[in-house]
């Protein structure tokens, strides 16, 4: 065997290439575990690939994904040395790592000088779209189109096999749902026709070959499998796809206008669904990219994540204005209210905000969400415009939707992804604001709702002060708690926020006025609370602004 350094790819990657090194920077920790690098991390890296067993071609500075290789087998050792010979970065196994033969994989990787990764707790699916990610955020140059239908292009794919086997084809998931199918203008049967128009196979159909062990044969066959025609259904042909051990779908092939196969159409189907193995697992890490955006923009958000893997994952500019808005409930739910559905929430945001042309990803945040916009006005005027135009167009657009007050907290634009988690911060604080206070305002950036921010942060570093035990409100608690009590609490805290407005606070109370001031003259007899104290009266609102339904202390703690 030659010398690995005389391999191609193998040594220093050149200053404009990726090398391991980036790569694993980018991505951050836990993607991927280094077992050994013979040839250091310097190696250049131009692509990720799934190694396909039954084609087991490697290129040059490829970080091929070998699943379905046990890392303890001979086959292992094999797939180190043919990743040598042609250069590729390294070879990444699953999290299984070999008992008893973890050094002969070392030495194979020594003398192919070839890197060994270990997988960690992502599905290959995940993998794939996480360094892939990682990639393109590092700069790396797109590698050039293979022959054939791109990527992912399911659609393409289905009218090359019905092509090369002579008749109509579908492409599946494992859940009988059609994920692509040829346009082929002949007549079809009533059964293909009713897969597709459904978009799955009629649930019927799937049923009664559940019952007759059809999935079973299928999911557990290395081979194609031949239905004859039967009546109007004419002849077919079926094969599973799969990336190393495990079944991603399946591509069927029908007979049409009465027409045979191709006397080839078996084994160009047994190809297609080698090749398609690739396009399927491309599709289902679209489908896992979108949880991906939500936990790279989560992680960003709360000042742990990298704004590289999130600009390349969601395909957001890094160093442009953005932006958060935090979108919640109006008010305060009661602690008898039914739980939100958080769903009627986040659903309708980023529909409603892509319709009106923004880039975002919503991150759900219990029972309110976050919203990253992106791509922002670069004056700081016209971004902040573009904020509050959108924040109240959601604010009014949600209401309407959910049924319920809905209110956006606006935070500070600022200049780049990377510092998303500031505007986090301050949205969260404007929202949390605006729900307390209420009122018919819907948005609000800091600025705006400063003293009531500077009041919940001196009742939060009040609340674990000790007061003494015989304060006014203290004694007024305790003589209201118990059944049917609470009004003299409440009647006393909607007279203090209005300034000792006897008519402004019975009307929030829905009482009359007259109800009122019997009330303050209990108050007082029961509590001792001298209303024109300024001092009893300030620490009468700190006690009572604690013991809001929000906080956790009571009157009187």
């Amino acid at each position: 065997m030659a010398d690995a350094r005389e391999r191609p790819g193998w040594g220093a990657a050149a200053e404009h290439e990726v090398t391991l090194e980036r790569l694993l920077s980018v991505v951050g920790p836990g993607a991927l575990e280094l077992d050994t690098a013979p040839g250091g991390l310097a190696v250049a890296v131009g692509g990720v690939a799934v190694l396909d067993v039954l084609d087991p071609a490697i290129r040059p500075r490829e970080l091929v994904l070998a699943v379905g290789v046990a890392a303890g087998s001979p086959q292992a050792v094999d797939v180190l040395r043919r990743a040598g010979d042609a250069g590729a970065a390294g070879v990444v196994f699953g999290p299984d790592r070999p008992e008893g033969s973890a050094g002969a994989l070392r030495a194979a990787a020594r003398e192919a000088g070839t890197a060994v990764f270990f997988r960690t707790w992502y599905r290959w699916d995940e993998l794939v779209v996480v360094l892939r990610a990682g990639l393109a955020a590092a700069g790396a140059a797109s590698s050039a189109t293979a022959p054939g239908p791109a990527l992912g292009d399911l659609d393409a794919l289905a009218d090359a096999v019905a092509a090369l086997v002579g008749g109509s084809v579908t492409i599946e998931d494992t859940e009988s749902r059609v994920l692509a199918f040829s346009s082929t203008e002949e007549n079809v049967d009533e059964m293909r026709r009713l897969t597709i128009l459904g978009r799955r196979v009629p649930p019927w159909r799937v049923a009664a070959m559940r019952d007759a062990g059809f999935f079973r044969a299928l999911w557990t066959a290395d081979d194609v499998l031949h239905r004859r025609a039967q009546g109007d259904n004419p002849e077919r042909l079926v094969c599973a796809v799969r990336a190393g051990g495990e079944v991603l779908g399946s591509v069927w092939v029908a007979a049409v206008g009465g027409r045979p196969l191709s006397p080839n159409a078996s084994q160009a189907l047994r190809a297609a669904s080698r090749e398609a193995a690739a396009h399927l697992l491309h599709h289902r890490t679209r489908g896992a990219d979108s949880r991906l955006v939500e936990d790279a923009a989560r992680a960003l958000l709360e000042d742990r994540g990298s704004a590289e893997v999130l600009a390349a994952r969601a395909s957001l500019p890094a160093l442009e204005p953005c932006a958060v808005l935090a979108v919640g409930r109006g008010v305060s739910a009661s602690a008898d209210a039914p739980p939100d559905d958080p769903s009627r929430l986040y659903g309708p945001l980023a529909l409603h905000c892509a319709a009106l042309g923004h880039r975002v990803v919503v991150v759900p945040a219990g029972g309110r969400a976050l919203v990253l916009v992106t791509a922002l006005d670069q004056d700081p005027e016209g971004a902040r415009e573009q904020l509050t135009k959108l924040g109240t167009s959601l604010a009014e657009r949600l209401s309407v939707t959910t049924g319920t007050p809905v209110r956006a907290g606006l935070g500070e634009v600022v200049p780049a992804l990377a510092r998303a988690a500031e505007s986090r911060r301050s949205a969260e604080q404007a929202l949390r604001a605006l729900i307390r206070t209420g009122g018919d305002r819907t948005v609000a950036r800091v600025a705006d709702v400063a003293d009531t921010i500077g009041v919940l942060r001196v009742l939060e570093a009040l609340r674990d002060l000790e007061l003494p035990p015989g304060t006014s409100v203290a004694r007024l608690a305790a003589s209201d708690a118990g059944p049917g009590g609470g009004h003299l609490v409440k009647s006393l805290r909607a007279y203090l926020d209005h300034f000792g407005d006897v008519s402004a606070a019975a009307h929030a109370l829905s009482v009359h006025p007259n109800s009122l001031r019997y009330r303050l003259g209990r108050i007082t007899a029961v509590s001792a609370l001298d209303l024109g104290s300024p001092d009893a009266r300030l620490l009468a609102q700190l006690q009572l602004r604690l013991a809001d339904p929000d906080g956790e202390a009571e009157p009187g703690s």
